[in-house]
């Protein structure tokens, strides 16, 4: 008999129908000769019951049970049977198939199971082995309902986002995957040739270049699923090849980009949870979001804002502060409200947040707290009276609040500062769960300048339209990112349609006619014929799926992910490739042989 039904669809309607379920053996037991099968597919689960008594006249019982005796957990059975009622009192609420079983009047063995190496059923917390173990067995690991779940889910986003774009004109078009390797920014993966012995495709960072193109092409309006590749370190949020949404429009300005994606993003949500979402989204420019928030994609869902102090303490007889106000730097202050931190923030706990800022790049961390109207600390002998004051009436200083101080140059020390205020949230928790908030980060720069070399380097890429002339002292970039809980999603521009503009944005990084004729010729070329004015963004599906899910690691919402050093424990890649193989593409080999258990992971530190 084939499969008439699957194990998460049978209700109390099904009463006395005759079904065939075909899944896998998730959970076995015996009472007294009654067996019972937890039978489960991608679906549900649908409790199979083996009850010789009440079997219809006439069926081989003992063969059913024979067959039975050799399903073991995890096997591929195929059973037929009838829908009945469960007794009452032993219905299961939790499940929607939880008022029916299945009375078995026939079963088959499809495919025997050996022993899973961890338990497949629904976990909890602290019950699953360690990440290393699910990876290597990810095809059962994705088994299990919450891995079904969040597979389902990007599913039905990434359909919502496709859906919703070609309502509105966009066609959807591959870019290649084998290209040539250029500088944006993160390392390229590299393919070699054997046609052409010596050169090398590279696997596409983004569909930056090609995207481009095709306004050129007159597509107006292209959309990808994208495969990407860039060989920078595994993090929670990233991966050696991840996938973006991608898309790109011509005769358009900025507005134009964030209404299309606001759109989206509505279109999707309302088709995931069937709520409208509030738009417009917010917006906050770079400048105000680094010194307010510590962060070009702050978590706005709380308060801990950082709180300027340059001016305030610029007279205050502070060795430190004086030595750093005097290279041009800047003292900004966070209030931890009595409410909020109260005793939770002892004496103890002041200086493991001092060492906890040292390590994530800050010098130090002044602290003052408010007792009896005025603050205290070990340093306030070094501030007058009238600073102090100062102080507590900038940052808003109530009995029993925590101020914690930070100095140093302007990027270095907010983007520090900003860890700071992640951590202190997060000890306190005080982060919202199961609230999200969309904002738009814009008015950024076109460059920033290397602290080191005092070289320009792109804020987000070279094809970004620069907003006023690039010889002026500060160069604003026609670019913003969509960001969603202290996550960049995605970035967006304008782009650069003039060649002329686009090798004089060459020339401000540092490039050479050579040099931009070797790496960019073909694209500058591209340009000068007709290139429409346009722009677009790419945000990221893994990420989204993680964030809207509630998960740490992106890990969880991709199929087939590598672990936390790139490495696959499921096939074993990278691995050395045959020497013949090395000889074919005229590579000599360097690497000996490779020992995957140096690259699995105990410690689950990013």
């Amino acid at each position: 008999m084939r499969r008439t039904n699957t194990c998460g669809e049978l209700r109390a309607a099904d009463l006395g129908k005759k079904v065939c379920l075909q899944g896998w053996v998730r959970f076995s037991r015996d009472h007294g000769g009654v067996a019972f099968i937890d039978l489960a597919d991608r679906y549900g689960i649908t409790q199979i019951v083996f009850d010789p008594e009440d079997l219809p006249a006439g069926t081989d019982v003992q063969r059913i049970s024979d067959i039975m005796k050799t399903f073991t957990r995890e096997s591929v059975v195929s059973i037929d049977g009838i829908v009945r009622k469960r007794v009452e009192g032993t219905e299961d609420g939790r499940n929607p198939t939880g008022e029916i079983e299945v009375l078995i009047t026939d079963a088959e063995l499809l495919n025997k199971s050996a022993a899973p190496p961890f338990e497949l059923g629904d976990q909890k917390e602290g019950v699953l082995p360690n990440e290393d173990v699910r990876m290597k067995y990810r095809y059962l690991d994705l088994r299990r309902t919450e891995m079904i779940q969040a597979m389902e889910f990007r599913s039905k986003l990434v359909h919502l986002a496709r859906q919703y774009l070609e309502q509105n004109g966009f066609l959807e078009i591959e870019t290649p995957i084998l290209g040539r390797s250029t500088p944006e920014g993160a390392r390229d993966y590299v393919v070699p040739s054997r046609v052409h012995p010596g050169t090398f495709y590279a696997l596409p960072q983004s569909p930056q270049q090609f995207k481009q193109m095709l306004m050129v092409a007159s597509m107006d309006r292209y959309y990808q699923v994208a495969r990407c590749f860039r060989d920078e370190d595994s993090r929670k949020d990233r991966q050696p090849e991840f996938t973006q949404l991608d898309l790109e429009m011509s005769f358009v300005d900025m507005k134009d980009i964030q209404d299309m994606m606001e759109g989206m993003v509505s279109y999707i949500w309302k088709g995931l949870y069937g709520q409208d979402l509030q738009t417009p989204f917010p917006h906050i420019a770079y400048r105000d979001a680094m010194e307010r928030f510590g962060s070009d994609k702050p978590d706005m869902r709380y308060g801990l804002e950082f709180v300027k102090l340059t001016d305030v303490v610029r007279d205050a007889p502070y060795k430190i502060f004086q030595n750093i106000l005097a290279e041009g730097g800047i003292v900004a202050g966070m209030n931890l409200k009595a409410d909020i931190a109260g005793e939770k923030i002892g004496r103890n706990d002041v200086d493991r947040y001092i060492h906890y800022a040292k390590k994530v790049g800050l010098g130090g961390l002044t602290w003052m707290r408010c007792v009896n109207g005025k603050l205290e600390s070990n340093i306030v002998k070094y501030f007058t009276p009238e600073i102090l004051e100062n102080i507590k009436t900038t940052m808003g200083a109530e009995e029993g609040d925590l101020l914690f101080i930070v100095a140093g140059p302007w990027k270095a020390t907010y983007e520090s500062a900003g860890f700071l205020r992640k951590k202190v949230a997060e000890d306190l928790d005080i982060v919202p769960k199961d609230q999200f908030q969309f904002f738009w980060m814009d008015q950024c720069p076109m460059f920033e300048v290397d602290p080191v070399s005092g070289k320009y380097d792109a804020f987000h890429h070279p094809f970004v339209l620069p907003e006023n002339d690039l010889d002026d002292d500060y160069v604003g970039g026609a670019c913003f990112d969509l960001c969603l809980n202290g996550n960049e999603l995605g970035s967006g521009s304008l782009r650069i349609h003039d060649p002329e503009l686009q090798k004089a944005v060459f020339h401000k990084l540092g490039m050479d006619d050579e040099r931009i004729e070797r790496s960019f010729g073909y694209f500058v070329e591209m340009l000068s014929y007709g290139a429409p004015p346009h722009g677009g963004i790419a945000i990221g599906i893994d990420r989204l799926c993680a964030i809207l899910l509630n998960k740490d690691t992106i890990r969880e919402v991709i199929a087939f992910p590598k672990n936390k050093r790139a490495v696959s424990l499921l096939d074993g890649s990278p691995s050395k490739i045959d020497d013949e193989k090395l000889e074919e593409l005229q590579i000599i080999s360097l690497a000996g042989d490779l020992d995957l258990g140096d690259f699995e992971d105990s410690d689950d530190s990013e």
